[in-house]
């Protein structure tokens, strides 16, 4: 005996969504170059946070993280080699 088949398609269980967390760290303030000195975001990826996909969050998070990176290299007066 077979059961009968569901008349319409059962929805396949939801994946979770992963959310990028804003790197804020309540630190807000601008350099001469408009960049958070406590996140590394530019002020217009600030601004535009609320709409980025979660793809872009992850490549601003990166950028802000290579640009605390620099910063800190160049209070403590240590020079960065090209390309790394």
């Amino acid at each position: 005996m077979s059961l009968p088949l569901p008349s319409s398609p059962v929805p396949a269980p939801s994946t979770p969504t992963v959310t990028v967390a804003s790197p804020c760290v309540r630190r807000c303030t601008l350099d001469q170059d408009d960049v958070c000195i406590g996140c590394g975001r530019t002020l217009d990826d600030i601004r535009q946070w609320g709409t980025m996909s979660d793809a872009q969050r992850g490549e601003c998070v990166a950028r802000a993280a290579q640009r605390r990176q620099e910063r800190e290299l160049s209070w403590s007066g240590v020079k960065q080699a090209p390309g790394s």
